[in-house]
């Protein structure tokens, strides 16, 4: 039910937070105490985030039939072990956002509330993918303030670039369900908008993702292999939009999974290989 491999797509961005806000803020890389309590904070906003995802949109995926098969409508899990599940995850997520600092702390109903809003945006906004990439780019910063205890103008532009990115490839990954949603009165962009202006609105998005991701790394003075990363995220974007078509979505999960979380690996190596050397 959780699809633990979607994490690819956050925590090497929250580790990218923790790494450089602390070379940047304290000029040292952070402890493995912060290492341990950051990864654990992520295990436990991601898994508590795909649960709520999965039992708040039961009854859609039960009527869905490119969802019917998922845990709960299948009834291969009960929604009260699942609610069981979401406690026990926000739990470790709030332990380990304590033993971070208290910035981390005071911060943590504000991305809670994300966790659980953006299920239900479909419900009344077309700009749900914003919401949902709102919700993942919080990894950054989280990953920014739990190592430093700090937030700065440079996190927040990772922040938007991971912002834009995600909810660019949310927008593709709508476009399948783009009729079931306008007959069943739920927002997407696709289903709004229709596809083709799906796909626009996404390439635009992805434009603004990469401009977010240069300006960071100017901002934070990265050098010309965190650049080099950045350009060939941006080819790998091109590429994700280059395997969909508003005719064609037979490479859907190519371009959504396969592509992105390539992007996310790639922003992550080349990022530490320019801090390293």
């Amino acid at each position: 039910m959780i699809k633990f491999e979607h994490t690819i797509f956050a925590l090497p961005f929250a580790f990218l937070g923790a790494i450089i806000g602390n070379i940047v803020e304290e000029g040292t890389l952070p402890t493995l105490a912060e290492w341990i309590w950051i990864t654990l904070a992520m295990v436990g906003a991601r898994s508590s985030a795909m649960a709520l995802n999965r039992a708040i949109d039961a009854n859609i995926d039960s009527v869905n039939p490119r969802t019917s098969n998922r845990a709960i409508p299948a009834k291969l899990i009960k929604k009260g072990e699942v609610y069981l599940f979401i406690l026990a995850s926000l739990a470790l997520l709030f332990v380990s956002s304590y033993q971070l600092n208290m910035l981390s702390v005071k911060l943590l109903p504000l991305a809670v509330f994300f966790l659980v809003i953006y299920s239900y945006t479909k419900r009344f906004t077309y700009l749900c993918h914003i919401v949902l990439g709102i919700t993942i780019a919080i990894a950054p910063l989280g990953g920014w303030v739990g190592a430093t205890g700090t937030l700065s103008l440079e996190a927040f532009l990772l922040f938007f670039g991971v912002l834009f990115w995600i909810a660019g490839f949310d927008v593709i990954y709508a476009t399948q369900d783009a009729d079931y949603d306008k007959t069943h009165g739920l927002y997407s962009i696709p289903s709004f908008f229709g596809v083709a202006k799906g796909l626009l609105a996404a390439r635009w998005l992805h434009a603004a993702s990469f401009i977010a991701f240069i300006s960071f790394g100017f901002v934070t003075g990265m050098g010309w292999i965190y650049f080099l990363g950045v350009a060939v995220s941006g080819i790998i974007m091109i590429y994700e939009h280059s395997l969909v078509k508003p005719h064609d979505l037979s490479k859907l999960d190519v371009a959504f999974f396969t592509m992105n979380g390539i992007l996310s690996i790639v922003m992550f190596i080349f990022s530490i290989g320019d801090l390293l050397l």
